[in-house]
C-alpha cells in the first residue's frame, strides 16, 4: 500500500522549541524551533521546518541535509573557512559527517530534508527488496504491490538506530 501524499505550508507551521546543543553555541543565545512535517515510510528521511534567532553556533550533521531558506538569512562558514550568505530561495547540501559554523544575524527559517544513511550493504539489500516488491506488484490482482510485511529497512531500523556498543 502506498503512503499518502503530504502537503504542508511551512510558513504557517507551528514550531516547538528545539534547543541547539549548548556546547555548539559560540555566541549569543540562539533559540531554535522546529516541526517535522513529513517522514519516509522506512524512517530514514524526514522533512522539517526549522527556525532560529540571532546567534552563532557550529552545526554537526549526523545525516545528509538539504536546506532551503524560506526567510531571513544566515552566513555559513565551511570547514575550509569559506563563508557564504544564504537568503530566501537559496539552498545548500550538507553531507553526513560534515560541520559548519552558522551566524544568524537576526532570524532564519528553513525547510530541511534530512536523510540518515545506512551501511552500503544494507542500502543494496533495501534496493533489491524494493525492486522485488515492485516486480511482484505487477502480478498482484489489483496491480499494486502486495502487502509483504516488514521490509528490511524497518527490520534493520532497530539495529541502525542503536548507539555503537548498545546491546
Amino acid at each position: 500500500m502506498s503512503q499518502p501524499i503530504v502537503f504542508a505550508a511551512p510558513a504557517d507551521a507551528e514550531l516547538t522549541a528545539s534547543p541547539i546543543y549548548p556546547a555548539w553555541i559560540t555566541e549569543g543565545t540562539p533559540q531554535a524551533h522546529s516541526k517535522r512535517v513529513a517522514q519516509s515510510a522506512d524512517g530514514t528521511a524526514a522533512v522539517f521546518v526549522w527556525s532560529c534567532t540571532a546567534g552563532r553556533f557550529t552545526w554537526h550533521y549526523a545525516g545528509d541535509e538539504l536546506a532551503h531558506i524560506l526567510s531571513g538569512e544566515v552566513f555559513v562558514t565551511d570547514h575550509h573557512g569559506n563563508e557564504r550568505r544564504f537568503g530566501p530561495g537559496d539552498m545548500a547540501f550538507f553531507p553526513a559527517g560534515s560541520r559548519s559554523h552558522w551566524h544568524v544575524p537576526q532570524h532564519v527559517k528553513k525547510l530541511a530534508m534530512c536523510r540518515h544513511g545506512m551501511p552500503r550493504a544494507f542500502g543494496f539489500v533495501l534496493r533489491v527488496w524494493n525492486r522485488a516488491v515492485r516486480y511482484a506488484g505487477r502480478f498482484s490482482a489489483g496491480g499494486g504491490a502486495p502487502h509483504v510485511g516488514l521490509g528490511p529497512a524497518q527490520a534493520l531500523r532497530g539495529i541502525i538506530d542503536k548507539p555503537a556498543g548498545a546491546p
